[in-house]
C-alpha cells in the first residue's frame, strides 16, 4: 500500500535537489580567491641540538644577533638585547665594555677596517656609529625600521629601512638623499661606489651608484633572499633562505652567474678574504658551511655543527676563527677551521 501522505514532501525534495545543484554549480564556477603574495623569508626554528658544537662555546648575553669583526683593533662587535647594547669583545668572547643601543640591532658592518661600526637601530629609526675602541656614538635619525647599513668608498652609507620601503643615504651625520624604489630592503652590501640591496618583499637585488643617486639595475634573486655580502672578485653573494641557497651575481653587468643549493634555511653570511671563504650559517639544521669563491663557481670546504639558532656569524680574516651567536642560549662558539 501506497503512503499518499509522502508524496508532497517527496515532490518538493525532487524539485528543490536539482536547484540546490544548479546553485552549487554557479557557487563553485566563480573565480578562485588570488592566493596572498609570499612574505619575507626568515631563518628556520632550529631543533634542539643532536651533537655538540665545534670548537669553544662561551656565555655572551641574550638574543644576541648581529656580529662583525674588526681586523684592526681586533674587536668582535656583537648586538644584544634587553637592555639593547653593542659588545665589543676580545677574540676569546670577553666582553671589554657595553655600549647603550637607542633600539634593537640585527645587523652590523664595519664602515671601514678600524670602525666606526654601523648599527641599524630598527626599532629607534636611527643609524647609530659606534666608534672602535673607544665606543663613542653617533646618531643619525633615517626611515622607518633600518634593517642593514653599508658605506660606499665616496664615504656615505646606504641604510636599509625595510618597514618604510625607502633607502636613507647619510652623509657627514644627515640624510642627503632617499630612495623609494624598495618594497622592503633587507641586506645591504657595496663594490666600490656601487651598493646592492636585497628586496625581501620582492626577492630582488637591485644596484645603485649612491654617489650619482642612480638606481642602475634590478634583478630577480631566488625564492626568499635576505642577505648578501661582496667577495674579493666583486661579486654579490645572496642568501636565497626561503629557496635553500646561495646565489652569486656580477655587479656590472648585475646578473646571476651561478646558484649553489644549500639545504637548511641559509641566512648568516661572513666573508673572509683572506681565505677566500663565505661562511654561511644553516637555521635548519644548526650548522656553518665554509664555501670557497676562489673558482667561478662555490665549492664547499667546511661544515661544522652549531650553537642552536645560529642566525648570526662573524670571521677574522689574519686568524680564520670563526665566530657563530645563538639567539636562542646567548652563547658565542669559537672556531678554529684552519
Amino acid at each position: 500500500m501506497v503512503d499518499h501522505r509522502g508524496m508532497p514532501g517527496a515532490r518538493i525534495a525532487a524539485v528543490l535537489l536539482p536547484l540546490t545543484l544548479a546553485l552549487a554549480g554557479c557557487a563553485s564556477s566563480g573565480p578562485a580567491a588570488e592566493p596572498s603574495p609570499p612574505k619575507a623569508a626568515e631563518p628556520a626554528d632550529s631543533p634542539a641540538l643532536t651533537v655538540d658544537p665545534a670548537g669553544t662555546v662561551v656565555p655572551l648575553d641574550p638574543d644576541a644577533e648581529g656580529m662583525v669583526f674588526d681586523p684592526v683593533t681586533g674587536l668582535l662587535a656583537v648586538a644584544v638585547r634587553d637592555p639593547d647594547r653593542l659588545l665589543p669583545t676580545d677574540r676569546d668572547g670577553t666582553t671589554v665594555r657595553e655600549v647603550p643601543l637607542p633600539g634593537h640591532a640585527r645587523h652590523l658592518q664595519l664602515a671601514a677596517p678600524g670602525g666606526p661600526v654601523l648599527v641599524p637601530a630598527e626599532d629607534a629609526n636611527a643609524l647609530v656609529e659606534v666608534a672602535l675602541p673607544g665606543g663613542e656614538t653617533t646618531q643619525t635619525a633615517v626611515g622607518s625600521y633600518p634593517h642593514d647599513a653599508a658605506q660606499v668608498a665616496g664615504g656615505q652609507v646606504l641604510v636599509g629601512d625595510e618597514k618604510g620601503g625607502t633607502l636613507s643615504v647619510v652623509d657627514a651625520g644627515r640624510v642627503t638623499r632617499t630612495f623609494t624604489s624598495q618594497q622592503q630592503p633587507g641586506g645591504v652590501a657595496v663594490v666600490g661606489d656601487t651598493a646592492g640591496v636585497v628586496d625581501v618583499g620582492a626577492f630582488t637585488l637591485t644596484s645603485y651608484d649612491v654617489a650619482a643617486g642612480e638606481l642602475l639595475d634590478v634583478v630577480d634573486a631566488g625564492a626568499g633572499p635576505t642577505h648578501l655580502v661582496t667577495d674579493s672578485r666583486g661579486r654579490f653573494l645572496v642568501a636565497d633562505t626561503r629557496g635553500d641557497a646561495v646565489l652569486t651575481f656580477s655587479a656590472d653587468p648585475l646578473e646571476q652567474v651561478a646558484e649553489l643549493p644549500l639545504p637548511g634555511t641559509p641566512y648568516g653570511l661572513a666573508y673572509d678574504a683572506t681565505d677566500q671563504v663565505l661562511w654561511v650559517t644553516l637555521t635548519a639544521t644548526n650548522e656553518v658551511v665554509g664555501l670557497s669563491t676562489a673558482g667561478d663557481e662555490l665549492t664547499e670546504v667546511a661544515r661544522l655543527p652549531t650553537v642552536r639558532q645560529p642566525n648570526t656569524v662573524a670571521v677574522d680574516p689574519s686568524s680564520g676563527r670563526v665566530f657563530v651567536g645563538s639567539r636562542a642560549t646567548g652563547e658565542l662558539q669559537l672556531v678554529d677551521p684552519r
